[in-house]
């Protein structure tokens, strides 16, 4: 008897040109071979607090849910360090200082769509940016330190202080997917939200690609 594919495999699986496509887009490329400036990374940085603002707000609605709350957890929680981050890099007046892209609002109006009302549609977008976070998130930390001096302040989005294990903590919550109480109709339904997570980033790098070359102009 042939063993069933695991739900979270299959994600990974499904999800796998989707995430290579993003990590190539030019903006992001550039930025992790060292042709960014700090004005990029602040960009970068100013987009994200839009997106986690969205994703955090839902994850309070999906605390009571059945099947979403296992997934919500404090140490996945990335707003205040974004919140630190642009005080450290643009000053504290930095919310009146950034705006969304088109790709953002995007971006930030699914979550709140789908984030508050469907258990299945916050998860794939929580899958979706937290275990990047937890994966390549470290590595581009680590990156953007050495590139532009920063000690932890800056980068404290990337920074999982209360997370000991990463890959442990990864393989738990892949342990939840697998058990979430979805039949294959469900399934489907998530694994396309996760790919229209990745499409909303990778047209945010192109969006950011964009504003740049309008910045330099």
């Amino acid at each position: 008897m042939t063993t069933p594919t695991r739900f979270s495999a299959l994600l990974r699986e499904r999800s796998s040109g989707a995430h290579s496509r993003s990590e190539r887009a030019g903006f992001m490329s550039d930025l992790l071979e060292g042709n960014g400036t700090r004005e990029d990374y602040i960009a970068l940085v100013a987009q994200h607090w839009f997106i986690y603002d969205a994703l955090e707000a839902a994850a309070e609605t999906m605390r009571s849910d059945a099947v979403a709350r296992a997934f919500v957890s404090d140490k996945l929680t990335r707003l205040p360090a974004l919140e630190a981050d642009l005080a450290f890099l643009i000053g504290p007046d930095w919310k009146s200082q950034i705006t969304p892209l088109p790709t953002t609002e995007r971006y930030a109006a699914r979550i709140r769509e789908v984030g508050h009302s469907w258990p299945g549609g916050f998860i794939a977008h929580h899958y979706t940016r937290y275990l990047g976070d937890l994966s390549g998130g470290i590595f581009i930390g680590k990156l953007m330190a050495r590139q532009f001096g920063f000690d932890t302040n800056g980068i404290g989005f990337y920074i999982f202080a209360e997370i000991a294990d990463p890959s442990e903590f990864k393989d738990v919550y892949r342990e939840q997917l697998d058990a979430a109480p979805w039949d294959d109709a469900e399934k489907e339904r998530v694994a396309a939200e996760v790919l229209a997570a990745y499409r909303f980033n990778t047209e945010l790098f192109d969006d950011l690609a964009t504003d740049k070359a309008a910045r330099a102009a």
